[in-house]
């Protein structure tokens, strides 16, 4: 009964590690790494870009698209700044041209503060103001 009992034991302490292993593994790295998503039809073998993602060798996003069966729908490139955050978005249309850039401002936490979308001859359209509240209580 007791070799029974240890026998269990040890095989519920290593399947525990197990379990705490793999938790502790986490996303998967980014470094140099390119991810395609692909629509493939029931009843069909052929695949339609769907999405495409670039990272650099970082591990930070450094270009995005998003396909139709008929070509890109959009594209952009992400240039970082000095703090490590994206300062900038080039956004491209359909066509390949450019279509809007994209700027960023941070708060002294990192969190997004505002974002300028300007034309691509360089004049301001709109931005965005980020506010962030945390409601007491619900933690």
């Amino acid at each position: 009964m007791k070799t029974t009992f240890k026998f269990i034991a040890a095989a519920a302490l290593l399947l525990f590690g197990a379990i705490q292993s793999d938790a502790q593994v986490g996303k998967p790295h980014k470094r140099n790494l390119t991810v395609k998503e692909w629509n493939v039809d029931a009843g069909s073998t052929a695949k339609i870009m769907d999405h495409l993602t670039v990272y650099d060798n970082l591990g930070r996003k450094i270009e995005e698209a998003e396909y139709d069966r008929y070509g890109v729908k959009w594209r952009k490139i992400f240039e970082y700044g000095e703090n490590g955050k994206v300062s900038r978005e080039l956004v491209y249309g359909p066509n390949g041209k450019l279509d809007n850039i994209r700027k960023f401002e941070f708060d002294e936490l990192g969190r997004k503060k505002t974002e300028y979308v300007y034309n691509p001859k360089g004049k301001l359209i709109r931005y965005k103001l980020f506010e962030y509240s945390v409601e007491e209580g619900n933690e």
